[in-house]
């Protein structure tokens, strides 16, 4: 029990703190910077929209504030079967916009997929119709590939609370910390997976994505990297968005992208093997936070059997911090006080995970969750 509790201790540990420091190390040691340069390639933007009439106004005004020159910009935007206005608002703001109108839906991959195929641009650049992007952010995804080795640039999405303030919940400082890992991988060759939310890939690097995929974000530049090309992280590109206010959609988003990690392996088992240039990242990154509620599990019940006042000690403490979550799911208010937001939010996303692997046991999809 011993051996048990401090083996999931470690690859804990390991899973939220370890990589990111190797990762620190490793950038001292092996930096690779990559040149950024001015240059106005064709572009294409690559929407997929479902029932989107509520955004599609505010979203292509954003679109139309890009400071890139308009006649190297193409709009493609697949509306997925949509129900409401969506195919409407589009077809009223032709030519600026290409629409691609399925008549069924088919989910955000084939839509993705579409739009691609009705486009031209030699950089491909994906957004989704939710969120805000920066008037710059177009011409400084593209600026990084100067450097002919970048296959693909991750923007940043910066979440806000509700008054538009840069979010400092511990949801938000969750992020922060995955993005400075993201940052220290980009420094030190390719990140694993790309911010959906705005991302650009060089065209003749695109693989389709098969039906149903969950999270394209990581599929493509998995696919990008394994060409040998790098994936980086280019922070000036940046789409803001707002951190949920309705209780449990936080849970719903997360639990749909954990249940994409699993998928990615049964689509691309390829990644668990040599072929995988990003193996330990993938690994270190992303399947290893997968594990944790199995080895949370494993640890308190190593330390409530292994005797002993420390273990003792360490099991009473563990409750404690359990509860802790407890009372912030059954009183919500009581997370404004910082323990009781991070524990509340560290146990949502392990349950997130623990529930992620049970959709992609019964092999439940829901795609278009948002």
């Amino acid at each position: 029990m011993v051996l048990t509790f401090w083996l999931c201790l470690a690859f804990i540990a390991y899973a939220y703190f370890g990589y990111a420091l190797w990762l620190s190390l490793y950038v001292r040691l092996f930096p690779r910077p990559f040149p950024t340069r001015p240059s106005t390639p064709t572009v294409s933007i690559i929407i997929a929209a479902r029932n989107e009439q509520t955004n599609l106004a505010a979203k292509i005004l954003n679109l139309r504030s890009f400071n890139y020159p308009l006649e190297q910009i193409q709009v493609v935007i697949a509306s997925d079967g949509s129900t409401d206005s969506t195919p409407d608002l589009l077809r009223q703001n032709q030519p600026f916009i290409l629409p691609v109108l399925l008549d069924q839906s088919q989910g955000k991959a084939s839509a993705l997929n579409a739009a691609v195929a009705a486009s031209s641009g030699s950089i491909l650049v994906f957004l989704d119709a939710r969120q805000s992007v920066d008037s710059n952010a177009v011409a400084e995804l593209v600026s990084c590939f100067a450097d002919p080795i970048i296959g693909a640039v991750s923007g940043e999405l910066l979440l806000a609370d509700a008054t538009g303030n840069v979010a400092s919940t511990a949801l938000g400082i969750y992020w922060k910390i995955e993005k400075i890992v993201r940052k220290l991988e980009s420094a030190s060759g390719s990140v694993v997976g790309v911010t959906g939310a705005i991302y650009a890939i060089r065209r003749e690097l695109y693989t389709p994505i098969p039906p149903g995929t969950i999270l394209d974000d990581l599929f493509v530049p998995m696919h990008v990297a394994r060409t040998g090309h790098r994936v980086v992280f280019h922070p000036a590109a940046i789409a803001r968005d707002q951190l949920f206010s309705e209780k449990g959609k936080e849970f719903s988003r997360k639990v749909r992208t954990l249940t994409g990690n699993y998928q990615l392996l049964r689509l691309a088992p390829w990644l668990l093997t040599p072929a995988n240039p990003l193996l330990f990242r993938f690994v270190s990154h992303k399947l290893l936070r997968l594990l944790v509620p199995a080895l949370l599990i494993l640890m308190l019940v190593a330390s409530a059997l292994a005797g002993g006042i420390f273990y003792q000690a360490v099991f009473l403490l563990q409750v404690a911090f359990y509860l802790l979550a407890a009372f912030g799911t059954l009183r919500p208010s009581l997370t404004r006080f910082k323990p009781i937001a991070i524990a509340n939010t560290f146990v949502m996303l392990n349950t997130a995970a623990a529930l992620a692997f049970y959709n992609f046991v019964i092999g439940r999809k829901r795609v278009w969750i948002q």
